[in-house]
C-alpha cells in the first residue's frame, strides 16, 4: 500500500506537468497566479462557444422533424403525440406491437407523475431505480439535440440513470419545446436550471440503442445497454 505522502508527491508531480504543458501551448505563466486565475474566471463567466454546425439553426418545427429523422437513422423508433394525456396509450401501443408485457418502470419525474396512467388500466407502472429485472424503462429527457437525434437525460431521483442502461427496452419521453438545435443550447439550459454549482451527477446523451462493433467488426445492438430505444415526442 502506498503511503499518504507518496500519493501527495505523485499528485503534485502530475499537476506540475499539466501546468508546464499549458504554459508550452500559450497559457500565461504568472508567478502570483493572479493573471491565470482571472483568465479562468473570465472563461467561466463568458462560456465561449466552440464550432456550432449550421444545420441545427432552423425553426422549431424543423428542429423536431430533424431530431426524429436523425433518431431513426441510428435505429431508434419514434412517435409523436399531442399531449401527455396520450402518453399511456402510446406506450401501451408500443409494448403490444413488440410483444412486451404491459409493465414499465419510471422515476419520480413530475411530468410523468402528472400523467393519468389509469387511462390504460392494464399498464403497470413501477417507480424507482431499475435493479436490472425490468424489461421496459421510461425516462423523461431534459431535452433533445436536433443535429444528431440525441436525447439528453440528467441523472437524479426524477429520472434514475439505471433506467437508461439496465432495461432491454428504453422509452424516452421528450417535449417538443425542449428540442434544441445543438448541444450548446442544452448546456446553457442545464446551467440555467440549477446554476453551475448544482449540476447533476451525470448527464447521459443517448443516440440510439447501445451498440458495439468490437466483435468481428459486426454491429451488435444491446452491447452496453438497451437493445431498443423508442422516443416519444410530446407537443
Amino acid at each position: 500500500m502506498s503511503k499518504p505522502h507518496d500519493n501527495k508527491a505523485a499528485k503534485s508531480a502530475i499537476l506540475g506537468k499539466i501546468r508546464r504543458s499549458l504554459s508550452a501551448v500559450g497559457a500565461v505563466a504568472d508567478p502570483n497566479r493572479e493573471t491565470a486565475r482571472a483568465e479562468v474566471l473570465e472563461r467561466l463567466a463568458s462560456k465561449p462557444l466552440g464550432i456550432v454546425p449550421k444545420r441545427g439553426e432552423v425553426g422549431a418545427y424543423e428542429k423536431v422533424a430533424m431530431f426524429m429523422d436523425y433518431a431513426e437513422r441510428v435505429s431508434s423508433t419514434t412517435a409523436r403525440i399531442a399531449s401527455y394525456d396520450e402518453l399511456p396509450g402510446a406506450i401501451a401501443d408500443y409494448l403490444r406491437a413488440h410483444n412486451l408485457p404491459q409493465s414499465i418502470i419510471t422515476g419520480s419525474d413530475p411530468r410523468l407523475a402528472a400523467v393519468n396512467w389509469q387511462s390504460e388500466p392494464q399498464l403497470e407502472r413501477k417507480i424507482g431505480p431499475s435493479d436490472g429485472s425490468d424489461l421496459v424503462g421510461v425516462n423523461h429527457a431534459l431535452g433533445g439535440v436536433a443535429e444528431t437525434g440525441t436525447a439528453v437525460l440528467a441523472s437524479g431521483p426524477d429520472n434514475p440513470t439505471t433506467i437508461n442502461f439496465l432495461p432491454e427496452n428504453h422509452i424516452i419521453v421528450v417535449h417538443a419545446d425542449d428540442i434544441a438545435g445543438n448541444y450548446e443550447s442544452i448546456h446553457d439550459r442545464l446551467r440555467d436550471l440549477g446554476g453551475k454549482a448544482h449540476m447533476p451527477r451525470a448527464l447521459n446523451m443517448i443516440t440510439g440503442p447501445s451498440r458495439s462493433g468490437d466483435i468481428e467488426q459486426k454491429i451488435m445492438l444491446g452491447a452496453h445497454g438497451p437493445r431498443a430505444v423508442h422516443v416519444i415526442v410530446v407537443g
